[in-house]
């Protein structure tokens, strides 16, 4: 199966930028530190607002300091909190979702109600509240807070899954022959919902880098912490836009749709693999079907 994923060029191109940007979140920093000697939080105020040139490759800011060593600093930033939030948005809609699909009764009542409780829910508003109250306690409560709010949805699709692979003969077979329901669970129900996971796992990427950066640029997120949110936020508040200094806005939202971008690719091959009517059938196979045709028709 892994060998069929990777054969898809949107699947090769979307797992390439997204190596790209975890590599640089891990050793960006350290890289731009040590081999560049750059400082995203250096201020020189003899290049204030300099366009890209040979001695600064995306330019300065307002306040002296490099684009480059910002966007470097800020792809941590962003992946940590699009990784921690897709990770706990989707470990909830796994555990609530499945569970409540695989159980049925009173526990799939109990939790679709807390699903569908927090479906009706303003999402944005009570993140907005909630992110507003904890101002300033850093990416880490940003991740988690968008990770809280963002897995009802995925849940109500697993449910909807998990109900009906609950429900096959050979769920049930092992069942009379007295299988536990967490080996059910974990060994039979999930394995057969990896696709969907991944999907989901990925729109919960982007959706958490996204929303850390709205976040960012309405003011409720820390100042102190550098992302590519907190750029855009503070190039906005510098009226960057107004005043001619694309540089300093551009390569974060760059960066930004580069992710989503990456992701949209991925979950393309995913969807590929999980669903065959999707699939185009390759050049070289087609070729290789019609020639027996020839020469059949030939003969």
């Amino acid at each position: 199966m892994s060998t069929t994923f990777l054969t898809s060029w949107k699947v090769r191109i979307g797992l390439g930028i997204l190596a790209f940007f975890c590599l640089l979140a891990v050793l960006g920093p350290w890289a731009a530190h040590s081999l560049l000697g750059l400082d995203p939080r250096a201020n020189d105020i003899s290049v204030i607002a300099r366009p890209p040139s040979a001695e600064h490759l995306l330019g300065t800011n307002q306040f002296g300091q490099d684009v480059l060593a910002q966007v470097i600093a800020g792809a941590r930033g962003s992946m940590y909190v699009g990784l921690l939030g897709a990770v706990v948005g989707t470990a909830m809609a796994i555990l609530v979702g499945v569970s409540a699909g695989y159980y049925s009764g009173r526990v799939d009542a109990a939790l679709n109600f807390l699903t569908n409780l927090f479906l009706v829910m303003p999402v944005l508003p009570l993140i907005l509240i909630v992110a507003g109250y904890l101002r300033g306690t850093g990416l880490t409560t940003i991740a988690l807070i968008i990770g809280f709010f963002g897995w009802s949805g995925g849940a109500r699709t697993l449910r909807a899954q998990a109900l009906s692979i609950a429900n096959r003969d050979f769920v049930r077979a092992m069942r009379m022959l007295g299988e536990r329901g967490r080996r059910l669970v974990f060994a039979e129900v999930l394995p057969h919902l990896t696709g969907l996971i991944a999907s989901m796992f990925l729109h919960a990427v982007i959706g958490a880098v996204m929303a850390e950066a709205g976040l960012a640029f309405l003011g409720i997120s820390d100042s102190s912490a550098i992302s590519w949110g907190t750029m855009i936020q503070s190039a906005q508040q510098q009226s960057a836009v107004l005043r001619g200094l694309w540089w300093w806005f551009v390569p974060p939202g760059l960066c930004i749709a580069l992710i989503g971008t990456a992701a949209a690719l991925v979950n393309f091959g995913v969807d590929e693999l999980a669903n065959p009517k999707l699939r185009v059938a390759r050049p070289a196979s087609v070729r290789r079907t019609k020639r027996p045709a020839r020469a059949g028709g030939g003969a």
